[in-house]
């Protein structure tokens, strides 16, 4: 299966996970942002809720699995960005089956459109069950828009710290 619907398949090395170094400022200070950078999803976080995250029928509260979520949404943005960032949009959620205690939760996300200051990323949550007998299911999946930001909060432009205001500069 390719790893666009295998959720145990590995990332590509061509990937996101490169993605800091296609954010490169270009020598003329501008940051390079290509489409190269847009690659195969990959794997950013793993969690298995407890019962402290279950509602009163025993499923996993809703706003628990969104904040997991824009945890793992925000992974491939702070690399790209070289910086701070901020959640500026939810664009879509949906839930598409309940989430269990002792569900083992695995968030892939994959950056679906860079702009001069912001980021769109998309999320899928598998969750693997029953340990005895396992399968896996996709319980939920989000776009999400991130914004890089400098020390004030205001927006800045990939690879600026807005510290100096110098391309390139790694906090």
């Amino acid at each position: 299966m390719s790893d666009s619907t295998d959720p145990n398949a590995p990332a590509s090395a061509a990937g996101p996970a490169n993605a800091a170094n296609a954010a490169a400022a270009h020598p003329s200070g501008a940051p390079l942002l290509s489409p190269e950078t847009i690659g195969p999803r990959e794997l950013v976080m793993r969690v298995m809720p407890m019962p402290a995250d279950a509602n009163g029928n025993g499923d996993i509260f809703g706003g628990w699995i969104m904040a997991q979520v824009d945890l793992a949404g925000s992974v491939l943005p702070a690399r790209i960005s070289r910086g701070r960032i901020a959640t500026v949009a939810v664009n879509q959620f949906i839930f598409k089956q309940p989430v269990s205690v002792g569900d083992l939760l695995s968030f892939y996300a994959q950056v679906t459109r860079i702009g001069r200051t912001s980021i769109t990323v998309h999320v899928e949550v598998f969750a693997e069950r029953n340990p005895a007998n396992p399968h896996v299911v996709k319980v939920t999946e989000a776009n999400l828009t991130y914004v890089a930001i400098d020390r004030d909060g205001k927006s800045r432009v990939f690879g600026e710290t807005g510290d100096t205001g110098e391309a390139g500069a790694v906090r």
